[in-house]
């Protein structure tokens, strides 16, 4: 089949062995870090966040520390210092202290403002969302999922948003229906048919002064 590099956001709150020993044995899957415990802190009726002002911000980067250091305890160099934060929501309070946090990329949804958001952080995002959350949870379907990775694509070219950052898609391995896969496996297929599709890994994506313009990425939660 075909090796295409997958980003793994995981919860170090609720690391499972068996991941461990499943990231070990896969040769494409890198770690990056999915909040700490992808606890919601926001009041009743709000949207849901792990990383806002709803406690001190001293309280969640601590966290997102003790998060990390078990991940690199955990999976070594298939590890990556990228944070992926819970319902895509994180305070800017929050994201300028990751760099001292140890953390040298963030990973949220939507069309990056900027590479750097702050002096030694690397932003690079998910585009493409496979699942319907507010319908049923179902896989979005062939033409919206087409639909919206071309969108990203001719937004690129046509320069309304960055141009050299990777066209991401979210899964979510655990939601994903058979029809999700069965895009997922056409999609992988397709691109390595093209010459101008590439899958990035985690370090190409968030890499710095790396030649090769980013074309495209997956991301699982």
């Amino acid at each position: 089949g075909m090796e295409v590099p997958v980003a793994l956001a995981t919860i170090p709150a609720a690391l499972e062995a068996s991941l461990v020993d499943a990231v070990r044995e896969s040769g494409t899957a890198t770690v990056v870090q999915h909040g700490y415990a992808h606890r919601n802190y926001a009041p009743p009726g709000a949207r849901n966040w792990e990383l806002g002002t709803h406690r001190p911000v001293a309280q969640a980067v601590a966290e997102l520390v003790q998060g990390r250091v078990g991940l690199e305890r955990s999976f070594g160099p298939r590890f990556a210092a990228v944070l992926v934060p819970p319902w895509n929501r994180i305070d800017l309070h929050v994201i300028e202290r990751l760099p001292e946090a140890g953390f040298l990329g963030l990973s949220t949804f939507g069309p990056r403002a900027a590479l750097r958001p702050f002096p030694g952080l690397v932003q690079c995002n998910a585009h493409v969302d496979l699942i319907a959350w507010r319908r049923d949870r179902a896989f979005i379907g062939v033409e919206a999922a087409i639909d919206r990775l071309v969108f990203h694509l001719k937004s690129r070219r046509e320069g309304t948003v960055d141009a050299t950052e990777a066209t991401g898609i979210l899964t979510h391995h655990l939601d994903l229906d058979a029809a999700g896969w069965q895009f997922l496996g056409d999609l992988f297929a397709r691109t390595r048919e093209h010459a101008a599709a590439t899958w990035l890994d985690v370090h190409a994506a968030f890499g710095t002064g790396s030649a090769e313009t980013p074309v495209i990425s997956a991301r699982s939660t």
